[in-house]
C-alpha cells in the first residue's frame, strides 16, 4: 500500500464582507427542498474577476466548478454566459438588475480573484437576489493556489445554504472499492475522491480483497475490512498522514464496520458458529463489547446520530428485514413490514431517516423510511443497486449500481450513483475505473 498521501486541506481564513442593500428587502430567492418536485432556479454564474493571467483562469475555473456543484444538486439551473449582458469590470462596481431579470436569473454570483504578496489568493463571491435587487451574503478565502478546487465547493456551500436553508455537502469526500479486472479475478483496492468524481486517489495496492469503507464522523480517517492471506481484518487508515493499522484481528469472519457518531468506537457483525451477531469495539483501548445474542444473522449494523440506537439487518423473523434497537442492545423492534427483503440499513445524519436496500421480485430498490418504519419510499430500481450512503446534509444518497454488459448481460459494471430525497435527481458519478460501496465524508475541517 501507498502510504504517502499529501495533505490536501490548507488553512482557509474566512471573513465575512459587509451586507449591502440595494433597495428595501422583498420576498427574496428562497427553495423548499422538502417538496416533492422541486423547480430549479436560474442562477447566473459569471467568470470571477481576475486580472489577468493566472488570476483570471483561476476565476473561470472556479466559477465552472461552483456551477457545476449547484447544477448537479437538481435545484439550480444554469443561465448560458454566452446570453450574459453585463460585462465582468462593470459587475465589480455593481449589478445592472434589469440586464439579468431579461435572462430570467433570479440569482447573480459576482466574483473575484486576487493574488495576494505572500503567495496566497484572496477569493471572494457575492450572491445577489436579481429580482430583490440586494445582496444575499457575501464571502473572501484566502488560500494557497492549489487548494482553488476546495475554495470552489466551500464557496457553492454557502450558495446552497443561503438559498435552500440546509447545509451544502459539496467539501466533502467519498471513499470507495475501486474495481478492476475479470468476473473471476477481481481486483477491488481503496479508493478516494472529492464528491464530484476530482482528484482521485488509489489508496491501496491491490493485493488485498477491500471491503465496506466508512468515514470517521469526527476525523478524517476510514474503517473498512481487508482480506490479507485469506484472513479477514478490519483496520483504520488515517487520511491526512497514510498511516494504516489493524483493529481487529479476529479468528472468524467479520462484516460491515462502521463509525459511532462520537467516533470513538467501530460497530461490526462477527460470525461465529453460524450466526453473526453485533459488536463494538473501543477505537482507544480495543474493548470488545457484544450487543446482539441472537441465533440468526444480525449484520449491517449503523448507528443514529445522537448514538442512542442501532438500525441493523436481522433473519431472525425468517425473512431479511430491518430492525432498530437501542445502543445497548435493548427493545428490539422490527420496522421494515413491505413485500421482499431489506437489507444495509443506513440511519441519515438528520436522524429522521433511515436508508435502505430492498429486493422484490427480481428487482432491487434504494428506498427510505422513517425510524419506526412508516412513510417508507422507493426512490430508484435497477437490475441490482445497493450500499446507500448520505451526504452529510442527509438530503442526498449515493450508491452503486451493477448494469449487465456484453453477451447475455453477462458482465456486471459497478458504477456509483447519487439521487436526492425527491427521486427526480440521479446522476451517474463518473470514476476511472468500476466503483462499488460508496461512503459519504463529512464536511472537510
Amino acid at each position: 500500500m501507498n502510504l504517502h498521501f499529501v495533505k490536501k486541506a490548507a488553512a482557509l481564513l474566512t471573513l465575512l464582507l459587509p451586507l449591502a442593500f440595494s433597495s428595501p428587502a422583498q420576498a427574496e430567492v428562497r427553495i423548499d427542498i422538502t417538496r416533492g418536485v422541486v423547480e430549479p432556479i436560474p442562477i447566473a454564474i459569471p467568470a470571477f474577476y481576475g486580472a489577468g493571467g493566472n488570476e483570471a483562469q483561476f476565476g473561470r475555473d472556479i466559477a465552472k466548478v461552483v456551477t457545476a456543484d449547484l447544477v448537479r444538486s437538481g435545484l439550480f439551473s444554469a443561465v448560458d454566459p454566452k446570453s450574459f449582458i453585463q460585462d465582468r469590470d462593470s459587475l465589480l462596481v455593481a449589478p445592472r438588475f434589469a440586464d439579468w431579470r431579461v435572462l430570467n436569473a433570479q440569482s447573480l454570483v459576482v466574483g473575484r480573484i486576487e493574488a495576494q504578496a505572500d503567495g496566497r489568493l484572496k477569493v471572494e463571491f457575492r450572491l445577489w437576489d436579481v429580482f430583490g435587487e440586494q445582496q444575499m451574503t457575501g464571502l473572501a478565502y484566502f488560500t494557497i493556489p492549489n487548494n482553488w478546487r476546495r475554495v470552489a465547493h466551500i464557496v457553492a456551500d454557502a450558495i446552497y445554504k443561503r438559498i435552500t436553508g440546509e447545509e451544502g455537502y459539496f467539501d466533502t469526500r467519498i471513499v470507495y472499492v475501486a474495481e478492476s479486472g475479470p468476473g473471476t479475478a477481481r481486483v477491488k483496492r481503496l479508493a478516494i475522491m472529492d464528491q464530484d468524481g476530482e482528484n482521485h486517489r488509489i489508496l491501496s495496492d491491490g493485493r488485498a480483497l477491500v471491503l465496506t469503507p466508512r468515514f470517521s464522523p469526527t476525523l478524517q480517517e476510514i474503517t473498512y475490512m481487508a482480506y490479507y492471506n485469506n484472513r479477514p481484518r478490519v483496520y483504520l487508515f488515517n487520511i491526512d498522514t497514510g498511516r494504516q493499522e489493524v483493529l481487529g484481528d479476529f479468528e472468524n469472519m467479520t462484516f460491515a464496520p462502521r463509525f459511532a457518531p462520537d467516533g470513538n468506537k467501530v460497530i461490526f457483525s462477527l460470525s461465529k458458529g453460524g450466526n453473526s451477531d453485533i459488536y463494538t469495539m473501543d477505537v482507544r483501548t480495543r474493548k470488545v463489547a457484544q450487543i446482539t445474542n441472537s441465533p440468526s444473522i444480525n449484520t449491517a449494523p449503523s448507528f443514529s446520530p445522537d448514538g442512542k440506537q442501532i438500525t441493523f439487518e436481522s433473519d431472525r423473523g425468517g425473512s431479511q428485514q430491518v430492525y432498530t434497537m437501542s445502543a445497548n442492545g435493548s427493545d428490539v423492534k422490527r420496522i421494515s413490514f413491505g413485500d421482499g427483503r431489506y437489507a444495509t440499513p443506513v440511519w441519515s445524519p438528520r436522524g429522521d431517516l433511515i436508508a435502505f436496500t430492498k429486493q422484490q421480485g427480481g428487482r432491487f430498490y434504494i428506498g427510505v423510511m422513517r425510524p419506526d418504519g412508516t412513510g417508507e419510499r422507493l426512490l430508484t430500481e435497477a437490475y441490482h443497486v445497493e450500499g446507500p450512503t448520505w451526504a452529510p446534509n442527509g438530503r442526498v444518497l449515493m450508491y452503486f449500481k451493477d448494469i449487465p454488459s456484453g453477451p447475455g448481460g453477462r458482465v456486471k459494471q459497478a458504477h456509483l450513483y447519487s439521487i436526492d430525497l425527491t427521486g427526480f435527481n440521479e446522476r451517474e458519478v463518473q470514476t476511472p475505473m468500476d466503483a462499488s460501496d460508496p461512503a459519504w465524508s463529512p464536511l472537510i475541517p
